[in-house]
């Protein structure tokens, strides 16, 4: 188990890179974003504006759940497999 650690390191680290890339997008998309509620048609061009900011935060979100579920599963993993070959050596 302890030869397969080092790829589980690098697959680990590159789903939370993705994660986090994904994270800082949302944050710079979501900088402008007002929470606003448009009755009449006077700022159309303003609530166009953040109905594509909505839009594009709600394509990437099951990305970003996918990566951050992924992310604490490959943690959990990597940290179990640490601590049973630590336990082993310890306990032999």
């Amino acid at each position: 188990m302890m030869n397969a650690l080092p790829l589980l390191i690098i697959v680990w680290a590159v789903v939370t890179g993705l994660f986090l890339v994904l994270l800082a997008y949302n944050g710079t998309i979501t900088r402008y974003e007002d929470n606003q509620l448009f009755l009449a048609d006077i700022n159309a061009n303003e609530q166009q504006r953040q109905t594509a900011i909505v839009r594009r935060v709600n394509q990437t979100m099951p990305f970003v759940r996918i990566l951050g579920t992924a992310s604490a599963i490959l943690t959990v993993v990597i940290v179990s497999i640490y601590t049973w070959s630590c336990w082993l050596t310890i306990h032999p």
